[in-house]
């Protein structure tokens, strides 16, 4: 609670959460692409990730600082979403190293090979 009031007074503004999940590396993902088109975030929660047990309210939170940024931001983070998850779930084999790889990759995660379509 120290956090957020102080978050609140140094920016003086509410902030406006997106989206929660209990993975950090997509929280941080989508927070990299707002800040990169110049828009502010704060994680909320942003250590209480490793916490046993998760508990969804705990989960961290990928916070706008300013109400104005609301609508780019929801279209930045659906624009940055898979498309088609069933992408992902056809496997390819490399034929470089015969590694599995996840059909929506161009190239192979062990051994760099490019992936055949």
């Amino acid at each position: 609670m120290i956090a957020f009031d102080l978050f609140h007074l140094i920016f003086g503004a509410s902030m406006i959460e997106l989206i929660t999940d209990p993975t950090p590396g997509k929280i941080s993902y989508f927070r990299e692409i707002l800040e990169a088109e110049g828009i502010r975030t704060f994680v909320r929660n942003e250590n209480m990730s490793g916490t046993e047990g998760m508990i969804p309210i705990f989960h961290p939170g990928l916070c706008i600082v300013k109400h104005s940024d609301l609508g780019r931001a929801k279209q930045l983070i659906a624009q940055s979403q898979p498309s088609d998850v069933s992408d992902t779930a056809a496997e390819i084999i490399c034929l470089a190293c015969s590694e599995k790889n996840p059909g929506n990759f161009a190239s192979c995660w062990n051994c760099g090979a490019e992936l055949p379509d």
